[in-house]
């Protein structure tokens, strides 16, 4: 029985896209956590962009373990610390804010662009994930938009670097946050520690691999 099931504990992975949370993801499920239903968590995305918190935090009731939208958007992981006094938060990094940049460009221009190209705001209004204009929202809501450019590089790293600075800021005093890079040697080890179990391999399986991504 797993250290999660004993003590219902919550577990919030709030990394940006692109940083690893996928490869967190399976992580969990490997040792016996009960993660979040993804398309369910995805589809609160009105939800959060209105304010309202009550959908959300009842989806949080449904498992022990969450991750991506809506919980890599600002300001989220707040509300959930206060409401789960015992929870446990993980932010993934890349070791480079370019190499994040990169990687966040090439996986949308693979999904969405024409040709591969970097997409534009029509292509991502068209694109049909889960419904037509979704991955839109959920761009705009993270990054707002540029004209004529909507992946500005110097943008997106400031958005991602303040982001990720604020998410630290918030809990510099507090014992509750592992800041993880899947890519380093123990980053295993650290996220086995933290939350206290013992792991079933020394590194994190590769998933959604884009450029050297998980």
């Amino acid at each position: 029985m797993c250290f999660l099931r004993r003590n219902k504990q919550k577990i919030f992975c709030i990394g940006q896209n692109k940083t690893g949370t996928t490869s967190l993801e399976t992580f969990f499920k490997d040792h016996g956590y009960n993660v979040g239903n993804q398309r369910k968590a995805e589809l609160l995305i009105d939800a959060y962009i209105n304010r309202n918190w009550k959908p959300i935090l009842n989806y949080c009731k449904t498992a022990q373990v969450f991750q991506d939208i809506p919980f890599s958007n600002d300001y989220l992981y707040v509300l959930l610390d206060h409401y789960f006094p015992n929870a446990k938060f993980v932010l993934t990094e890349r070791s480079t804010s370019e190499e994040w940049y990169n990687s966040i460009t090439k996986f949308h221009s693979k999904l969405f662009g024409k040709k591969g190209r970097i997409p534009t705001k029509e292509d991502l209004q068209n694109g049909t994930y889960i419904y037509k204009g979704f991955i839109w929202k959920t761009f705009y809501e993270k990054y707002g938009e540029t004209v004529g450019d909507i992946y500005n590089k110097e943008k997106l790293i400031g958005i991602y670097e303040s982001r990720n600075k604020g998410v630290k800021d918030y809990f510099k005093n507090k014992n509750n946050l592992l800041i993880l890079n899947v890519s380093e040697a123990d980053s295993v080890t650290k996220l086995a520690d933290f939350i206290g179990v013992i792991p079933k391999y020394t590194t994190f399986p590769w998933e959604n691999k884009t450029n050297g991504i998980k």
